[in-house]
């Protein structure tokens, strides 16, 4: 390789290049580039990839970012074709092993990239990477982009913030075989990185959209879908509900719960029993608990 074509590559001016010769944006540059390694952190290409930390940056793009080699794989067997994928055999746990995906999305057309540890951590957003990370399109759907069966169970979370608790009820949902799961009035968008890592990839294995309050009941009403709505301000037991029809289960925000809206056009109040002092559960653990009992009567009908 050429002193001239290393410092095109360790500058940035190489992607940049690259893109006004091919007309193309800088994730597509991959397969041209796949024999080199980028190894300065102040490349240009690497630079866009940490503007996509940025929900407005995800938004008008169109992506979002997986990392780790365990939310890729199972994105992969979702059906998700990467736009780019980044790697560096430095930080595998398992180069030998791993490598295979390298070659899985390369056999799906996807731009690969090679990049130096430096260069990894740079565009890395966790601590202690594995050395996978990767460009994909977006989950943006709408209520009406969504397909469920004749008896759905579902989960609509209103106005819940932390991309941790959105990540953990979809693992619970993916876990759960739940049809749906409608973010209500969201405050974090499904593809924030954040939320990405902590469902460990099922946002790409469960139908997920974003709706407003009206938007979202509307939906329910048209497929029969009855709601049931988690407060403390009712004696209804969660275990005392039929959920063996079509069902959708609801848990609000952590500080305050489901809406007055949300509330009223519930089929059923429910409430989960507490003995302790404390006078809510994490809203995460709320929804899987719910969510399992609905898994039990199912199973036993």
């Amino acid at each position: 390789m050429s002193a001239r074509m290393v410092w095109f590559l360790s500058s940035g001016r190489f992607c940049g290049d690259l893109r006004l010769l091919l007309g193309a944006r800088c994730w597509h540059a991959g397969q041209v580039m796949s024999e080199l390694i980028i190894t300065s952190p102040a490349n240009a290409r690497l630079r866009s990839l940490v503007s996509l930390r940025r929900r407005r940056a995800r938004e008008d793009a169109g992506l979002t970012l997986i990392e780790g080699y365990d939310e890729l794989f199972l994105a992969l067997d979702a059906g998700v074709v990467p736009r780019a994928v980044y790697h560096c055999p430095e930080l595998m746990l398992d180069p030998s092993v791993q490598q295979d995906v390298v070659r899985r999305v390369k056999a799906l057309g996807s731009d690969t990239q090679q990049l130096g540890r430096a260069a990894f951590e740079k565009v890395a957003y966790r601590q202690g990477p594995d050395g996978f990370l990767a460009v994909v399109d977006s989950v943006v759907r709408s209520c009406a982009d969504l397909s469920v069966g004749l008896a759905p169970l579902a989960l609509i979370c209103q106005g819940v913030e932390k991309p941790g608790n959105l990540g953990a009820m979809l693992r619970t949902a993916d876990a759960a075989g739940v049809e749906a799961v409608v973010a209500v009035d969201p405050v974090t968008d499904w593809s924030n990185p954040n939320l990405v890592r902590a469902s460990k990839g099922t946002v790409f294995s469960v139908p997920v959209a974003s709706a407003g309050t009206a938007e979202a009941l509307t939906w329910l009403s048209e497929h029969g879908i009855a709601l049931a709505a988690t407060t403390p301000d009712t004696d209804l037991n969660y275990t005392d509900v039929d959920y063996t029809g079509p069902i959708a289960i609801a848990v609000g925000a952590e500080k305050y719960g489901l809406t007055d809206e949300m509330l009223a056009a519930a089929t059923y109040r429910i409430r989960i029993p507490m003995a302790g002092r404390a006078n809510s559960l994490n809203v995460a653990t709320s929804a899987a608990v719910v969510i399992y009992e609905a898994v039990r009567q199912r199973a036993v009908r």
